[in-house]
C-alpha cells in the first residue's frame, strides 16, 4: 500500500474523518439584545419580553436591556417617534397610535407626549385618507361620507377629525 492509498484511504473511511464544525459559543444577553436592536427599534417593555422568551433569565435580560439604554443602543423615545412616523404614514389615528404605544409599554402621558411630538396634521391626514379611499363622501354623497367616517373612526382618528374630513366643502381642492 503506497502513501497515498493510507492517505486517501483514511478519508474514504467515514465520518471519522470529516472536519468537525465549529460550534458557535452561547450569545451573552447583551448580544442577544443588540442583535434584535440591529434589525428595528424595540421598545425596553419588548425587548424585555424578547430576550426572556429566549430563555435569558430575567435578572440578567434586566441588565442587558440597562445595558443597551445606557449606551445608546435602545431609547423609548427614538421608538416612540419612529412608530408614530411609520404608522402616521400608512393611515392610522392618534387613538389607535396611542393604544398600540401602551401596549409596547407608554403610559398614557408618555404616548401623548409623542403624538404631540410628531406635529402631525391628523385633520389633513384624515382628509388625504378621504381624498383617496372615499373620494365620492367629499362630493357630498351621504352614504360615503358615512362610509368614509366608519373607515376613519376604524383607522383611530377623533371624532372631530372625521367630521372635519368628511365634510362637503365645494371650495376643497
Amino acid at each position: 500500500m503506497s502513501e497515498r492509498d493510507d492517505a486517501f484511504g483514511a478519508a474514504a473511511g467515514g465520518a471519522s474523518s470529516r472536519p468537525r464544525r465549529r460550534t458557535r459559543p452561547e450569545p451573552s444577553p447583551a448580544q442577544r439584545a443588540l442583535g434584535l436592536l440591529v434589525r428595528r427599534e424595540h421598545s425596553r417593555k419588548e425587548l424585555l419580553q424578547k430576550l426572556t422568551i429566549r430563555g435569558v433569565p430575567v435578572a440578567d435580560a434586566d441588565a442587558a436591556v440597562a445595558r443597551m439604554v445606557s449606551e445608546g443602543w435602545q431609547d423609548d423615545g427614538r421608538f416612540a417617534e419612529s412608530l408614530v412616523r411609520s404608522r402616521a404614514m400608512s393611515g392610522y389615528g392618534p387613538r389607535r397610535i396611542r393604544a398600540e404605544l401602551e401596549t409596547h409599554g407608554f403610559d398614557g402621558d408618555k404616548a401623548k407626549a409623542a403624538l404631540e411630538d410628531s406635529e402631525t396634521d391628523w385633520a389633513r391626514q384624515a382628509r388625504d385618507l378621504v381624498r383617496r379611499r372615499h373620494p365620492d363622501a367629499l362630493a357630498g354623497d351621504r352614504a360615503a361620507q358615512r362610509k368614509a367616517a366608519d373607515f376613519l373612526l376604524r383607522r383611530g382618528f377623533t371624532m372631530d377629525q372625521v367630521r372635519a374630513a368628511t365634510r362637503f366643502d365645494p371650495d376643497d381642492p
